[in-house]
């Protein structure tokens, strides 16, 4: 029989949780310690020749050299022995030490250019591999002073600010639809948005190729894709949560007019950077042509911009920064393109671009559906393929 008023048994105290999930990582980190102190148990010297890969970021043009930016994506360091133009041996510095893997070099080959004419280049390394690089025609790189950031800024308006602007000039022709054709004219807006996605997608496909694949190659592109879908998918809810403006078929036109505007401004963003590379390294024909139809093609823009509001009065200011939001990246990517070009870091960027727009679509999507509730009616495909149409029509006014 137990003694009266016994205390009772004290309670296990639990592990906080902190403890538990840090344990695990302790044990991962002293397996790692441990294999390497042990110099990599049961790993025996890779056998076999050096693997050697050198990717070659950046081309500058100066009278008389030509400067090779090279970087090593290779598990091996490479050490360059000898350099080629145009199958002749020429002098070159830079480069004197064996380059890291990751790391950069710059390699100064002695070759009188002339302008306009194409040269093959070719390094070669310590262990007798070959490492070409193609230009395909000379042209001097541009000084990156204050002159050229202007002109930078003026090509930017002229491919991005201006056309979208022109392009919002549809709203009041917009407002006198038949509401019937609204349905019509988002889905014209979605083409557009499809083509743009599928565009930017491509684009930075090809910058990958020729960047390094050390980072990640075309992956860049996949991940900049799913990072700005979630992150414009988070940032809308929170926008949508906050004002609680939304509709029973998606969200507002001004919420939906800002994502288009943000998703077409990324897009661009990356259509900057393309351009000013290609102008930096002479590669960029800047003729009224061009001009002409990097205009008529961005014009389509601004209408996918207004088209969510056309059945309300924004004001003057809200439209101004719309507008400013869609088209002024491109002056930014100008900007960054031509001062500090990087085929990963555009690859990336198209990336970003082209997922963002694939969630404005999303969010587009829902103003699609008809009476009877369907969303890929005859009108939305008709209007969807009809904008696939309309910017594959003016895209073949630009020659880059």
């Amino acid at each position: 029989m137990s003694a009266p008023n016994a205390p009772a048994p004290a309670a296990p105290r639990k592990v906080p949780a902190w403890v538990l999930g840090l344990v695990p990582l302790l044990l991962i980190a002293v397996a790692l310690g441990s294999f390497l102190a042990l110099d990599g148990p049961g790993i025996g010297d890779r056998v076999g020749p050096p693997v050697e890969e050198l990717a070659v970021e950046k081309t500058k043009l100066e009278p008389g050299t030509i400067d090779l930016t090279v970087r090593n994506d290779g598990p091996d360091a490479v050490t360059i022995a000898q350099a080629q133009v145009n199958d002749a041996f020429v002098q070159f510095s830079g480069a004197d030490r064996p380059i890291d893997r990751l790391t950069t070099a710059t390699v100064r080959l002695q070759q009188p250019w002339v302008e306009g004419e194409a040269y093959s280049v070719v390094l070669l390394t310590s262990t007798g591999a070959t490492i070409p690089h193609e230009i395909p025609v000379a042209v001097a790189t541009p000084q990156n002073d204050t002159g050229f950031f202007g002109l930078m800024a003026l090509l930017g308006i002229y491919v991005g600010v201006i056309p979208v602007a022109l392009g919002m000039l549809w709203l009041p022709w917009l407002r006198r639809v038949p509401p019937a054709w609204m349905r019509g004219l988002m889905a014209l807006t979605i083409g557009l948005l499809v083509f743009l996605a599928i565009d930017a997608t491509l684009e930075g496909f090809e910058l990958a190729d020729t960047g390094s694949q050390a980072f990640g190659g075309r992956a860049l592109v996949l991940i900049g894709a799913v990072s700005s879908f979630l992150l414009l998918t988070g940032v809308s809810e929170y926008v949508r949560g906050r004002k609680a403006r939304a509709e029973s078929d998606g969200a507002s036109g001004g919420t939906l007019a800002l994502l288009v505007a943000i998703g077409i401004g990324l897009h661009n963003l990356g259509e900057g950077v393309a351009i000013g590379a290609a102008y930096a390294t002479g590669a960029l024909a800047l003729g009224a042509f061009l001009v002409v139809g990097f205009a008529l093609h961005n014009t389509t823009e601004g209408l996918a911009v207004v088209a969510p509001v056309a059945r309300e009065t924004p004001s003057l200011r809200r439209l101004a920064l719309l507008g400013l939001i869609a088209g002024f990246p491109a002056v930014i990517g100008a900007w960054i393109g031509a001062a500090a070009f990087n085929s990963s870091v555009a690859a990336f960027l198209f990336g970003f671009g082209a997922g963002a727009i694939v969630q404005v679509i999303a969010q587009l999507a829902p103003s699609l559906r008809d009476d009877e509730g369907r969303t890929l009616h005859p009108v939305a495909v008709g209007g969807m393929l009809a904008g696939l149409v309309l910017m594959f029509g003016t895209g073949l006014l630009v020659s880059v």
